[in-house]
């Protein structure tokens, strides 16, 4: 009787050749190359990112002169009636000026404003790698369903060869009557069962497929079996609380929206303050009384106001202010506690796949030892057919298992990467130009005019 080891064996070697061989064979990076260049998620985060960047140009217009021109063109017509010398005069008056106002002081508004929208934009870079990092641990993850589930349908299809070769070898003991008709259906109804199953696996493959072209951007093609990424993982779980809590992207951009709350504090308490303005203005007039007259205005002025009564309005919006900033304190506080909790978990996942990669390997050992064992025993009358089915299926089972374990393996340890925030293109290497957040940053944020938008 054939057995059912050295036909997943034989097929998982093939495969591990044809793989290998592949002329367009993917590996997981190459994958994950893929989704950083073209995530419309990721380069969504990246525009935003960029947006707010303009945030600090706009914050920093406080401190720069503001310039207005204006003018006026009209006609004006007078009639005096009731003297000696009645007339009827019409004039075309016209005047052209220019006002500048600087901001002197204004209760560090300004700077409060600035200090805001440039942690504000170090907060949407902890989004962007937030983002970033959840795109490539979703590849990664989709890049081992392919793998797993090809591998499983792979196994489901070697599975049903060797019950159709059982069958065949149980007809014919039935024939020369050898085994009994029972014997015959049961190797029937396992055939049954096993092509229900590759259909079941295939209906997965297609599934992990379709999951893979979203996220990745192509069909998955000749993908290469992957490991872990336990060269750039954390030596311990200790080490790997110190990282998460200094550079969890979560956890970082929480702390830094407490300090954007405490300059929004800032920001409304300096509305209580004074604000002094120069403000120099020029204009130019003709013909503002009678034909031919002309004259011009200079003046430079200091402008001083101090809020007396506000109704209320700032006191509340400070009141809620300041209750905002509470709210983000307990924020940060809780995101701490869920990035621990999370590399805790994520720690325990990975070394869980760890042990279960060990046992499912000691498994197919042991249910190989088995099924030969039984195998000869039945040559000889000392099991049944039932008996070689069971220790075939418990050796399907096993391979399974192995299959599953080695991909949670991987993605664990991906996932554990991306729990203490080391989960980025840079980090694992790609062959990608790395987007650089603080390119556009430094390009914008000194501009004063322009509407177009700077290099991407």
């Amino acid at each position: 009787m054939t057995s059912i080891k050295n036909v997943l064996l034989a097929g998982i070697a093939v495969t591990a050749l044809m793989a290998g061989g592949a002329a367009h064979a993917e590996t997981i990076n190459g994958a994950l190359a893929r989704a950083y260049a073209s995530s419309p998620d990721l380069n969504a985060q990246r525009a935003s990112l960029r947006a707010t960047d303009e945030q600090v140009p706009r914050a920093k217009s406080g401190y720069l002169p503001r310039v207005t021109a204006s003018s006026s063109l009209g006609q004006a017509n007078s009639v005096l009636s009731n003297i000696s010398s009645p007339y009827d005069l019409t004039t075309t008056p016209r005047t052209v000026g220019v006002t500048v106002t600087q901001n002197l002081y204004n209760g560090d508004r300004t700077s409060s404003q600035v200090d805001a929208a440039e942690k504000g934009v170090l907060a949407s870079r902890s989004g962007l790698r937030y983002a970033e990092q959840q795109v490539l641990l979703n590849g990664a993850t989709q890049y081992m369903n392919v793998v797993r589930d090809e591998a499983v349908v792979q196994l489901r299809t070697a599975n049903i060869d060797v019950l159709k070769e059982q069958l065949r070898q149980t007809q014919d003991r039935f024939n020369v009557g050898e085994v009994t008709r029972t014997d015959v259906a049961q190797v029937e109804a396992q055939l049954a069962a096993a092509e229900a199953d590759r259909s079941s696996a295939e209906a997965n493959l297609e599934s992990s497929r379709a999951a893979y072209q979203q996220v990745i951007g192509v069909a998955p093609s000749g993908l290469v079996e992957a490991e872990p990424v336990a060269k750039r993982l954390p030596v311990s779980i200790e080490e790997a609380f110190k990282i998460g809590d200094a550079e969890n992207p979560q956890l970082v951009a929480s702390r830094i929206n407490v300090e954007i709350a405490e300059a929004q504090v800032r920001l409304v308490e300096g509305e209580f303050k004074p604000s002094v303005d120069l403000q120099g203005s020029a204009s130019q007039g003709w013909e503002s009384k009678y034909p031919g007259d002309t004259g011009h205005d200079f003046r430079l002025l200091g402008q001083l106001s101090m809020p007396i009564y506000e109704a209320g309005e700032i006191s509340a919006r400070a009141r809620a202010a300041k209750e905002t900033l509470g709210q983000r304190r307990l924020e940060s506080d809780s995101a701490r506690d869920q990035v621990r909790s999370g590399v805790a978990a994520a720690w325990s996942q990975y070394e869980t796949a760890n042990a279960r990669v060990k046992s499912a390997k000691a498994q197919i050992a042991a249910a190989t030892i088995a099924l030969n064992g039984v195998q000869e025993e039945a040559k000889v009358g000392q099991r049944t057919t039932l008996d070689v089915l069971i220790s075939d299926q418990n050796l399907l089972s096993a391979h399974v298992n192995l299959v599953t374990a080695q991909r949670d393996r991987v993605v664990s340890s991906y996932q554990l990467l991306a729990a203490v925030g080391r989960l980025s293109a840079s980090n694992l290497g790609l062959s990608v130009k790395a987007y650089d957040p603080t390119a556009h940053y430094a390009a914008t944020k000194g501009r004063i005019t322009g509407t177009d938008v700077a290099g991407q």
